[in-house]
């Protein structure tokens, strides 16, 4: 993989991609835009991948380097060899690539679950993270909607196309059809870890709330949040309020993917908030 410090002019319509070799399994990588651009840090949910930020990377590689990383047992990145899938692995996983890549000072962006991964490498490396943008990230468990569950034996996985869609529904407004390669994506994902990222992430939550953590960390923060979320309940993004200088954004008729959904809007929050931050710091709640 090329560095930032050696090549820093990069076409922002070539992604790089790259399989990073880690002490606990291979971890898969991708980086688009100017290497000497401000540095965005992309990371996906649990049963997803660097691919749900497909449409939004472009939007955001003129102006950034943007880094796309697969969490350990995700997409294109091994299992985890020697440990779980706690979020404080997974955040430790974060902060070696991006320590390999030469990077700091990211605005760091986690889409559902993977908002705590974020949250989780400001806690252990506050010196990456310069600021920090939650997307659907629930913020307690008491805003939690469980999904209908996935009621297939173990022995018999990978499930069908249908009962990928049935599962993922909730994961998008009502009527979005799940993309192809969303579904494709989640069944080439083992049993295990599906269920674990899920029951870790879940029990970083219960560990304590997220705005409690953000608020101690005392980095820039912005929340988006769509307004048809079936996974998270919307009105639960204002529980983000408590931290000081929190933007929050509700993100009329998109659900709990807006990255996918409403990409170009996603776009726009996002670039406005780094923008903003990197020349400034300052930040005023809209909710």
């Amino acid at each position: 993989m090329t560095h930032p410090d050696t090549n820093p002019h990069v076409n922002a319509d070539a992604t790089e991609a790259a399989t990073l070799h880690l002490e606990h399994g291979d971890l898969y990588v991708c980086q688009d835009g100017p290497h000497d651009a401000p540095a965005l840090l992309l990371v996906h949910g649990s049963a997803a991948s660097s691919r749900s930020w497909d449409a939004l990377v472009p939007l955001l590689a003129t102006t950034h380097h943007v880094i796309r990383i697969d969490l350990p047992g995700h997409g294109r990145s091994a299992e985890p060899v020697g440990r779980g899938y706690r979020t404080d692995e997974q955040a430790g996983t974060l902060g070696t690539a991006l320590d390999r890549l030469h990077v700091q000072g990211v605005t760091a962006v986690g889409h559902s679950s993977g908002g705590y991964a974020v949250t989780a490498l400001a806690e252990q490396r506050p010196d990456l993270v310069a600021a920090l943008v939650l997307i659907n990230t629930g913020p307690g468990m008491n805003a939690f909607i469980a999904p209908e569950p996935l009621a297939i034996d173990p022995a018999q996985w990978p499930p069908s196309d249908e009962q990928i869609r049935r599962f993922a529904s909730a994961a998008f407004r009502e009527g979005y059809r799940v993309p192809q390669e969303l579904v494709d994506e989640l069944r080439g994902m083992t049993y295990g870890a599906i269920t674990s990222a899920m029951r870790e992430a879940i029990a970083y939550l219960n560990q304590q709330a997220l705005p409690y953590r953000l608020t101690a960390l005392g980095k820039p923060l912005q929340v988006i949040f769509g307004d048809q979320d079936r996974r998270w309940r919307p009105s639960s993004a204002a529980d983000y309020r408590v931290v000081p200088g929190a933007e929050v954004v509700l993100l009329p008729g998109a659900g709990h993917t807006p990255i996918l959904e409403e990409p170009l809007k996603t776009a726009e929050l996002l670039l406005a908030f780094a923008d903003v931050g990197s020349h400034f710091r300052c930040h005023a709640p809209t909710l």
